[in-house]
């Protein structure tokens, strides 16, 4: 996987998961949500809690963290 730590826009589906990423000017419709996880930040340097999403967006394999405070997406990385 490669690093990108970008911030990107998600809309959520209904049910309050990741639907459409939007990156560099481009939607990727989200066909699926491969794994989730809840990582805890790394507290000492200040960082926030964040649930993180591996997701099938298009022809995109992405992961995907959306920190609880501010609440805000990044794209973290992506499959090369």
């Amino acid at each position: 996987m490669k690093a990108v730590q970008q911030l990107v826009e998600v809309c959520l589906t209904p049910a309050g998961e990741p639907g459409r990423l939007i990156w560099q000017s481009r939607a990727y419709p989200i066909w699926d949500v491969l794994d989730q996880w809840r990582y805890g930040g790394r507290w000492w340097l200040g960082e926030s809690p964040r649930s993180c999403f591996l997701v099938q967006a298009g022809e995109l394999v992405a992961e995907l963290h959306r920190e609880d405070a501010p609440d805000r997406w990044w794209l973290a990385r992506i499959q090369d």
